[in-house]
């Protein structure tokens, strides 16, 4: 057979560490790897979806999403996030994922500098290298922040975008007020863009949350249902920017997605007009997962402090990936650090996104076999 032919932009990639962890893991693993909430959808979020199905609301949308879901969301970064888009401003998206595919091919040529924290979410150096753009590390702080002072040290002519992640994963920090507002406004004296992915805004237990879009117009906000109301499988997220950037993204969007699926619109709808109860249960069920798992992580020499934000801890392991490799083979399922980037070797990502239940087996578990 001839060899076939692919693209080195795809080519040079790997598969994501997570997803390859997750769908390798046996069915009785206890996962600890995955950044997916136990908790099911609302109900009245999935009433709407059922409501929407028995209408007959089975079509194609306006490409850039219904308008009453775009109102909704308009109001939601005015009232939450104290910055102004109108719904014309907003596009809803297969997922946040679709939402930074669509942000990095309409800003990036080819050999533009896009600046990646190291250890940060796996999909954005990839995402940066399929549309042929240079992913440049920057390294965190040692309370695995990002600082401005470091992202200056980064800026080159080819600086396009940085990508900016608060709460942080696979670090759980929240970054600081004054940290967002200077990265603002290097972004603006650079005019480079913010690409702030904040899809997990409602889990802080300790901090704020701040959005730099608040700060500069130099910023797309990416965000999505999927954590704040357990809606992961429904893949809808939505991005906000002025027009001039919606306008670019939403022909991508167009050619590569269409619409967002219409169901989940009206779910994601119900979501933000509904009653929030089920986010506030997350997050203090979160807060307890938190507590016990990094009081056991330290307890057995593992040193970690603990998360600001996000449902990830994040300690730092003497031999990482030998403790991870060992974890998974007696059926708990973490994450390397390094699948973060190669400032995350020495750490291991821990997920309490899992139940309680599972959380204390785990422990007991890593307390016989480390």
């Amino acid at each position: 057979m001839k060899e076939r032919k692919f693209s080195d932009n795809v080519a040079r990639i790997d598969i994501s560490g997570i997803r390859k962890i997750f769908e390798a893991a046996g069915s009785d693993a206890i996962n600890l790897g995955l950044g997916q909430p136990d908790f099911d959808t609302p109900e009245h979020i999935k009433a709407a979806a059922v409501k929407a199905i028995n209408e007959g609301f089975t079509g194609y949308t306006v490409g850039s999403g219904i308008p009453e879901l775009r109102e909704a969301l308009s109001s939601k970064f005015q009232e939450e996030n104290r910055f102004t888009v109108s719904p014309e401003e907003i596009i809803v998206t297969s997922g946040a994922s679709e939402a930074l595919a669509i942000a990095l091919t309409a800003l990036l040529n080819p050999g533009d500098e896009v600046l990646i924290s190291n250890p940060g979410f796996v999909s954005y150096n990839a995402l940066t290298q399929i549309v042929n753009g240079k992913a440049v590390s920057v390294p965190l702080a040692e309370d695995l922040t990002m600082k401005p002072e470091t992202v200056l040290e980064k800026i080159t002519p080819k600086t396009r975008a940085l990508i900016l992640n608060s709460p942080s994963n696979p670090t759980g920090t929240v970054a600081s007020r004054a940290d967002i507002k200077a990265l603002a406004e290097i972004a603006d004296d650079y005019n480079i863009t913010i690409i702030s992915d904040e899809v997990y805004e409602y889990f802080i237990y300790e901090g704020e949350h701040v959005s730099p879009a608040s700060y500069s117009d130099n910023v797309i906000t990416v965000n999505a249902t999927s954590k704040s109301y357990a809606m992961t499988g429904w893949r809808l997220g939505y991005v906000a920017a002025q027009k001039d950037y919606i306008g670019q993204m939403l022909k991508v969007h167009q050619y590569i997605q269409a619409c967002a699926s219409s169901i989940a619109q009206k779910a994601a709808y119900a979501a933000l007009t509904g009653p929030k109860d089920s986010v506030k249960v997350m997050l203090d069920e979160f807060r307890k997962r938190r507590d016990v798992l990094v009081k056991g992580l330290n307890e057995l020499g593992m040193e970690c402090t603990l998360p600001k934000g996000a449902f990830y801890a994040f300690p730092k392991v003497a031999n990482s990936s030998e403790v991870a490799s060992k974890l998974i083979s007696n059926g708990i399922i973490v994450t390397p650090g390094t699948a973060f980037g190669s400032e995350g070797d020495g750490h291991i990502r821990f997920s309490y996104a899992a139940s309680m239940k599972d959380i204390e087996k785990a422990l007991g578990i890593m307390e016989k076999v480390l």
